[in-house]
């Protein structure tokens, strides 16, 4: 019996593509590829997600709201099981003016190479 080799990807390799993504901005198609149809988010200020369609429609009302990205920074990340970190800067000026500064982390808990639910942490 011949044995068929299967290449799968680790969860550092997803992760990291992941992160790979948000540096570059793509938040939104990162939420559109990485997310569980049914991952939940919960932001620090308690607001919750229930769905991927309600966190891309989340991500891309702020992104539209966007003038200058500034500098999207990852500082560290690392996986242990099923669970994965991110440290990130975001720096923007948004188009009402106004500036973000979020220094955060972000906890992401895996099933199946996607998110089932995240939780973004003030750093």
């Amino acid at each position: 019996m011949e044995s068929v080799s299967v290449k799968t990807e680790s969860l550092s390799d997803i992760a990291s593509a992941k992160n790979e993504m948000v540096k570059l901005g793509k938040v939104v198609e990162a939420a559109e590829q990485f997310f569980a149809e049914n991952a939940e988010t919960v932001d620090f200020d308690e607001t919750i997600t229930k769905g991927r369609n309600e966190m891309v429609t989340k991500m891309k009302g702020f992104t539209s709201g966007i003038q200058k990205v500034n500098g999207i920074t990852l500082h560290s990340s690392g996986v242990g099981g099923d669970v994965s970190f991110a440290e990130f800067t975001f720096d923007f000026d948004m188009a009402d003016g106004s500036k973000i500064l979020w220094h955060e982390i972000i906890r992401s808990h895996w099933k199946d190479g996607k998110i089932v639910s995240e939780q973004f942490f003030k750093a």
